[in-house]
């Protein structure tokens, strides 16, 4: 019996550690995503400045909010990685 528990054990930890992993992963894919949509619209910005031979002036705190939320979102994604990082160090130590 005592074969089957620690094969019991060996595997919620390595579903638990899947988990983890995957959640990293799925948390990395998403800042790179975010972080690619918003430099897609900052070089349309861009463009259509070019293209435009008088741009109307943008009040810098029109502007400020959405890259600063975006940047806020990217910061927790990191955070939430780090700490998922910190929990299979932790799990892989221990096993």
């Amino acid at each position: 019996m005592g074969d089957q528990s620690g094969k019991t054990n060996s595997g919620a930890n390595g579903s638990m550690l899947s988990l983890l992993a995957g959640a990293a992963l799925g948390a990395a894919g998403l800042a790179w995503w975010l972080l690619a949509e918003a430099e897609q619209r900052r070089q349309g910005k861009r463009q259509a400045r070019r293209q435009s031979p008088n741009p109307p002036p943008q009040p810098a705190a029109l502007e400020a909010p959405p890259d600063r939320e975006l940047h806020d979102r990217v910061h927790e994604l990191n955070q939430a990685i780090e700490d998922v990082r910190r929990q299979l160090e932790t799990m892989n130590t221990r096993g």
